[in-house]
């Protein structure tokens, strides 16, 4: 029962994340001004009578149906993720002497959820400023990572333990992908995703102007400057062109890590599998530059995201000489 609802809560957590980016990219994140419920209810107002009474409560924020639905059915995944994640807490503590992770990792994921719960709130609250979104994306995908940790420990045994050198290097991948996915997500919450639009300069340069200062400012409002103006071009430039940088400092580090794996025979699926993910990744990051980002490969971009860290909880699960009931 522990290793079905364990795989159970991962895919549904990996929904969440698709969902989620889908919501974000569609622009959707404010489809329901307030949290949890929508215009004041549990779903989004459909007669005429729901839609002229939230419309005098918000007359700032006409109800958008397709935004709101789109809003209110990540919400819904969001919530039953949470139930389940309750329920795998209990669970593992319950049959703490069976299985082979940790019931205390289960029981944080319940902390996690809680504080994944308020940056979704503060998302809207806060109208969408940039280090609460990407907090929340980050939240999501280590969410995913944890409940795939806890699946891939308890349901398979460790197939061989890897020279310290490679296991240490494998560890620091999934370090690697976490600030990925940040460089991404700041992207993704500023709107710099097409700050260049060519490949593999930007803007016809190979270093382009850019102002590093202004474009990691964690605390200003969404396409403001620290100074409350607009922010310029020089800033998004350089939160999209380091994201790119990110990304070929990814392809390195995973392309030796694929070279590790493929020297054991017990790992060459893993490696594979771990190179067509990275190729596809890379792949569909040019084709947003060059198509001027397309919705369905935006949204596969994030995806891609989310299972090359599943991939890489895989790969340190599987094969990283750990103690069984440790973490």
């Amino acid at each position: 029962m522990f290793k079905v609802l364990s795989v159970l809560a991962a895919i549904v957590a990996f929904c969440v994340v698709v969902l989620g980016s889908y919501v974000r990219l569609s622009d959707a994140g404010l489809g329901c001004p307030d949290w949890p419920g929508c215009y004041g209810a549990l779903t989004v107002p459909q007669s005429e009578s729901a839609i002229q009474s939230a419309q005098q409560a918000y007359p700032d924020k006409p109800v958008v149906h397709a935004k709101a639905w789109k809003e209110m059915a990540h919400r819904y995944l969001a919530g039953s993720l949470g139930l389940l994640v309750v329920a795998l807490a209990v669970l593992a503590y319950r049959q703490r002497h069976t299985i082979t992770t940790s019931w205390q990792l289960s029981a944080g994921l319940v902390v996690l959820i809680v504080l994944q719960a308020l940056l979704g709130m503060w998302t809207v609250t806060l109208l969408l400023k940039p280090v609460i979104v990407t907090l929340h994306l980050l939240g999501g995908m280590t969410t995913l990572a944890l409940l795939s940790w806890i699946a891939f420990r308890h349901g398979s045994k460790q197939d061989v333990a890897l020279p310290g050198s490679q296991q240490w290097w494998l560890r620091v991948a999934l370090l690697i992908w976490i600030a990925q996915v940040l460089l991404g997500g700041w992207t993704s919450s500023n709107y710099a995703a097409l700050a260049c639009t060519d490949f593999p300069t930007c803007h016809g340069l190979w270093w382009p102007d850019m102002d590093v200062g202004e474009a990691f400012h964690l605390t200003r409002a969404l396409g403001e400057s620290r100074d409350g103006g607009q922010l310029h071009l020089n800033a998004l430039t350089a939160i999209q062109w380091i994201h790119r940088l990110g990304a070929f400092v990814v392809l390195g580090w995973m392309l030796v890590s694929v070279r590790f794996l493929l020297q054991r025979p017990v790992s060459r699926r893993l490696a594979w599998g771990l190179l067509a993910i990275v190729l596809c990744q890379v792949a569909i990051g040019v084709g947003n530059l060059l198509l001027q980002l397309p919705l369905v490969l935006a949204v596969l971009h994030n995806a891609g995201a989310a299972l090359l860290g599943v991939w890489l909880v895989a790969i340190n699960a599987r094969l990283l000489n750990t103690s069984s009931n440790v973490i």
